[in-house]
């Protein structure tokens, strides 16, 4: 029945995309000839309406149309254009994750059942929301301390999404083992595993127990950073369902009219959003993998403040050091070691040329070192070698991918506030500090400190290892003798599970070829 249900969602989901015009506005140059009929003849079924707006419009219209999960599909997807394509993930990005607010009775039952108190023990008072997304909504409240009351943020779940999006998520993980076992190109790009981040990334999110431990850890990063902060969190009044933290009074860096008008320091505030963006990542390998205009405040002192810690990056030693060594290759125009990092960090197999590989390296900075430091975009850097590295069979790295994506959004940030933003003078502090501190003689301590850890840890564990290796050798003499073989109820349900996989196949072509001539008549 697993397979009916999502056989049926995409049926679904194909109509909604037929109907809001999404087919129809997708390139068909390389479609074969009878894909290239059904694409012109898709343009016949769409809205009137969906005619006449944009590819972006017409998108965000039918994820929206599809719900919550669609929503959060369509902006993780947005991260990887090595998955769905630069264009498609640009119409993507623009996604608002904007729904409708639920009922401010049923926000405050599920916080008091959440944090386990009565509201009114908890809150002063909780006003009705004042913005709504997929996952959550947001409402002003008041809470109680010193003997005076002081205005808080409560972000509250809404109900009903886990159940949701589990159910969807099984069609995401059908549509992933369809495209990896019948196209074998897809298969690079693991979009099996792609599925499974996009799993791990929106269960974390919907515990907002787990943001605010983000907030609190990001926190303790930043404390001594200057010009940039996050919220703080109320534990008192934070649960699976709600987190409570500091009210946050500031000006939108969306609007960049508004900035000007207080007096801010636009160029300054640049610099100190790209800054404190390669600081998380260089020197913690934590960084908020959402920050967009709409996540981010400045205060009246010209701080940065960052909410929305829903979504988070981690980049491990190796990762940093990949990222400050491509980066200082380019910099430096030494193509060799930048191909050599790629290779020594075992992204590109051995069996390709360094040589080669450093060649199509230098046709992407070559070009770069004849324009102006101003018009230099890291993030168009980052894009371009994840786009050669393809052609080198390069596996598919989702959390370099998102560390590109996050680059490209808060560079185009920083640009808003300043359009002659200069990308390396900005970054060169940050970058070229934690250089000298870990690719210097500061590297070879501390890779030795890491190789006596791991040392000690294996001493540590080899009386274990040995025993694992005695009964393992035990099992295989006794393999190679009797043989692998299965008990007689291992053997009865295998043969049961592919009898039931070959009939829900059977049954669910029926029922896909019983949809399409009910949609048929319908149309007709």
């Amino acid at each position: 029945m697993g397979n009916i249900t999502s056989y049926l969602q995409l049926v679904r989901v194909g109509w909604v995309f037929v109907r809001e015009g999404v087919i129809a506005a997708l390139p068909a140059d390389d479609l074969p000839p009878l894909m290239r009929t059904l694409h012109g003849f898709s343009r016949h079924l769409a809205r009137s309406k969906a005619k006449e707006a944009s590819r972006s419009d017409r998108l965000a219209r039918a994820v929206a149309r599809l719900g919550p999960s669609y929503v959060k599909l369509g902006q993780f997807l947005a991260t990887r254009p090595d998955v769905v394509g630069a264009d498609i993930a640009a119409d993507l990005a623009l996604l608002q994750d904007r729904m409708e607010t639920f009922p401010l009775e049923q926000a405050m039952e599920s916080v008091s059942l959440s944090i386990g108190r009565p509201i009114n023990d908890a809150y002063v008072r909780i006003e009705p929301p004042i913005a709504a997304a997929s996952i959550a909504q947001v409402h002003p409240a008041y809470v109680l301390q010193d003997g005076a009351e002081h205005k808080v943020a409560v972000k509250v779940a809404r109900p009903g999404v886990r159940g949701r999006f589990r159910r969807d998520l099984a069609t995401f993980y059908f549509v992933s083992e369809l495209l990896e076992r019948h196209i074998p190109f897809t298969r690079r790009l693991r979009p099996i595993e792609v599925t499974r981040i996009l799993e791990q990334t929106t269960r974390i999110e919907m515990d907002l127990r787990l943001e605010a431990a983000a907030l609190s850890e990001l926190g303790e990063n930043i404390a001594k950073d200057p010009g940039f902060r996050v919220p703080t969190v109320d534990w008192e009044r934070t649960g699976r369902d709600v987190i409570t933290m500091e009210w946050i009074d500031g000006i939108k860096m969306s609007q960049v009219d508004a900035l000007r008008d207080a007096g801010h320091d636009l160029d300054h505030l640049a610099d100190v959003l790209i800054q404190s963006f390669l600081r998380h990542t260089l020197r913690d390998g934590f960084f908020h993998a959402d920050m967009h205009q709409g996540n981010l405040f400045v205060e009246a002192d010209g701080t940065i403040v960052a909410v929305d810690l829903g979504i988070v990056g981690r980049l491990g030693k190796k990762e940093r050091r990949f990222l400050a060594e491509i980066l200082f290759g380019f910099i430096t125009r030494d193509y060799m070691r930048v191909a050599e990092v790629h290779f020594e960090a075992g992204y590109v197999a051995r069996s390709y040329d360094v040589a080669s590989f450093a060649q199509a390296i230098r046709a992407i900075g070559e070009p770069i070192h004849g324009q102006s430091a101003e018009t230099i975009s890291m993030a168009r850097l980052l894009t371009l070698l994840f786009e050669v590295t393809e052609l080198f069979d390069m596996q598919t790295r989702p959390e370099l991918v998102m560390l590109q994506k996050t680059m490209v959004v808060v560079e185009g940030v920083a640009r808003t506030l300043n359009p002659r933003f200069n990308m390396w003078r900005a970054a060169e502090p940050v970058v070229g500090e934690w250089i000298r501190g870990n690719l210097g003689p500061a590297r070879i301590v501390s890779d030795a400190r890491d190789g006596l850890r791991a040392a000690f840890k294996l001493a540590e564990q080899a009386p274990e290892i040995a025993a694992r290796t005695e009964r393992l050798t035990r099992e295989i003499d006794a393999m190679a003798e009797k043989g692998l073989r299965f008990d007689a109820e291992t053997a009865e349900a295998i043969g049961r599970a592919e009898a039931r996989h070959s009939r829900s196949g059977r049954v669910a072509l029926w029922i896909i070829a019983a949809t399409l001539v009910w949609i048929a008549f319908q149309i007709g």
